[in-house]
């Protein structure tokens, strides 16, 4: 598959990831505030779960941009 391919799968899959991403976060939240768990377990889910959309992410980009390979074969 040509790097031009990749980045327009890129550009499509990375948002959807994201949302599905951001709603899956949000429903474990809400779960989080209707139990009234402590600050400081609120503060650790937000922490963590502000950051673990980026391995994901990376994972796409690096994908993304890997260079063609220069024997034609994919």
């Amino acid at each position: 598959m040509r790097q031009k391919t990749r980045k327009l799968i890129g550009v499509i899959v990375m948002p959807v990831y994201l949302a599905v991403y951001v709603l899956v976060m949000m429903v474990i939240g809400a779960g989080l505030a209707a139990r009234e768990v402590s600050e400081g377990v609120r503060f650790a889910y937000h922490a963590i779960a502000g950051f673990a959309w980026l391995p994901g992410a990376m994972l796409i980009i690096r994908w993304m941009v890997r260079p063609d390979r220069q024997d034609g074969s994919d």
